[in-house]
């Protein structure tokens, strides 16, 4: 089935129902199909190449939620852009990606491309097309290795392999209250938006800013009574550190999911203990697979400072250890259809037909995935995906950077890129960080660069990572 089948079933069944709820505004599935049905109509009145995707120019919240259900009634893909990248690598992703037309607000200048404001949709009934499962439903865009950007497209049956699957996990239902935390360009906005409309749930925006402000998004969890939420480890961690939980119970909060990053088993100790009666899930997996892995946190297993492993496999996908690295191969229905890149389809199976995660992990005593670490130099910050490889492009992009290498390094908040630079005398760090913020997001700029006179050489002439990250740590 398409993903919007069960979200049709619930607007049957109770229209009247809440759905979406961002700040004052409330509104219920049949409104919420209604402007969906909008965005639908206003597309299929435009003459449109076929087969490539149509860009969300919006943050999360009900607009773009209304856009992508109405994108894929239309029976096109969403590709959701990250309104806090800088608007050069948004083009570029753009350009990329073939996008036909951009739904958003004010359109923006010297874009030849179709804009849809969605401020100015008409509410019309929602009748998606008929589509097949292997239909691509999404393209998400993470930190490529090559040095730009690529997209990893998601069809219909990889996205409901999953939010279905996650649905029964957490008995999702027309009583529960979902907090999106995630920005749609982002995997974990899949549960937000898929495993909660399937179900009949309503869906609560994070209004912006509580993400750093802790004590004060305790108090919104509690005044809206949300029952779970799906988020990264870093921000757990900072929430459970200040987030006043000692002093406030959410005694609605049945389930938590966090997926992204490694979660420090002493800051998930602390947090399981201020939530004792929340079900706590590790979910395991890269963009091209969404989550092929879990783990029920057992709270009797965090006493020790062990790493928390990644658990058992998930929605249906096959696990495997290749034995020359450790490294994890996946197969089944979650996975990507393969990446996106100049408006076209390119398969990244091997020929044994398993995609290679580039993680290396192992067995526990219980017959438990663990996570070992990464094969390759890439990174996760705060659940996204950085490559060292984009960064560095990024860097020697500029004429005042001779040469450099990028490696993660660890802080309070998890992992972060920083930077070893060998440039012209008379430029200064704060220029370099400068420059690099008109093409970078934000979590992918490194937190510290250094200027080094030369890089340290291995003796086949590569820089020495493991010294470099040595002389970033100091």
């Amino acid at each position: 089935m398409q993903l919007l089948e069960d979200f049709l079933a619930n607007l049957s069944s109770h229209p009247r129902s809440c759905c979406l709820v961002e700040g004052g505004l409330r509104l219920s599935y049949r409104e919420v199909a209604e402007k969906a049905g909008g965005v639908a109509r206003q597309l299929l009145t435009l003459t449109l190449p076929e087969g490539y995707p149509v860009a969300v120019a919006l943050p999360r919240g009900i607009d773009a939620t209304c856009a992508v259900l109405g994108i894929l009634a239309s029976g096109r893909c969403y590709l959701p852009l990250d309104l806090k990248a800088p608007r050069l690598r948004q083009r570029w992703i753009l350009e990329d990606s073939r996008a036909v037309a951009v739904i958003g607000h004010a359109p923006w200048n010297d874009l030849t491309l179709p804009w849809i404001t969605i401020d100015t949709i008409s509410p019309t009934p929602l009748e998606p097309l008929p589509l097949e499962m292997e239909n691509l439903a999404a393209i998400l865009y993470t930190s490529g290795s090559t040095g730009t950007p690529k997209g990893v497209a998601l069809s219909h049956r990889a996205i409901h392999a999953f939010s279905d699957w996650a649905k029964e996990l957490v008995s999702l239902g027309p009583e529960d209250r979902i907090a999106a935390i995630a920005p749609l360009h982002f995997d974990l906005s899949t549960f937000d938006l898929f495993s909660s409309l399937s179900s009949g749930a309503s869906i609560h925006f994070l209004p912006e800013g509580l993400t750093i402000a802790p004590s004060h998004l305790t108090a919104w969890l509690s005044d809206t009574a949300i029952t779970g939420f799906y988020s990264v480890p870093s921000l757990l961690s900072f929430w459970s550190w200040k987030g006043n939980l000692s002093a406030s119970p959410l005694p609605d909060l049945r389930f938590l999911l966090f997926a992204g990053e490694t979660f420090p088993t002493a800051r998930l100790r602390q947090l399981a203990g201020y939530l004792p009666h929340t079900r706590l899930y590790n979910l395991y997996g890269p963009t091209e697979t969404n989550v092929c892995c879990h783990w029920p946190v057992e709270r009797e297993t965090l006493d020790s400072d062990h790493p928390i492993p990644i658990g058992y496999p998930a929605c249906g996908d096959r696990l495997y250890i290749a034995p020359r690295h450790n490294e994890l191969w996946v197969q089944g229905p979650t996975l990507a259809s393969g990446y996106w890149q100049q408006g076209q389809l390119h398969p990244f199976l091997n020929e044994e037909g398993w995609y290679q995660t580039g993680d290396r992990v192992g067995r526990n005593d219980q017959g438990e995935y663990v996570y070992r670490g990464r094969l390759d130099r890439m990174l996760k910050v705060s659940g996204h995906r950085v490559e060292p490889a984009e960064i560095e492009a990024a860097l020697l992009s500029l004429p005042q950077v001779i040469e450099c290498a990028v490696v993660g390094i660890e802080d309070w908040e998890g992992i972060r890129p920083a930077a070893a630079v060998v440039m012209q005398q008379d430029e200064a760090i704060p220029t370099i960080r400068a420059l690099l913020k008109r093409t970078l997001p934000t979590y992918m700029l490194p937190s510290t660069i250094r200027r080094l006179d030369s890089l340290p050489r291995l003796s086949n002439g590569k820089p020495d990572l493991v010294s470099i990250q040595a002389i970033l740590t100091r």
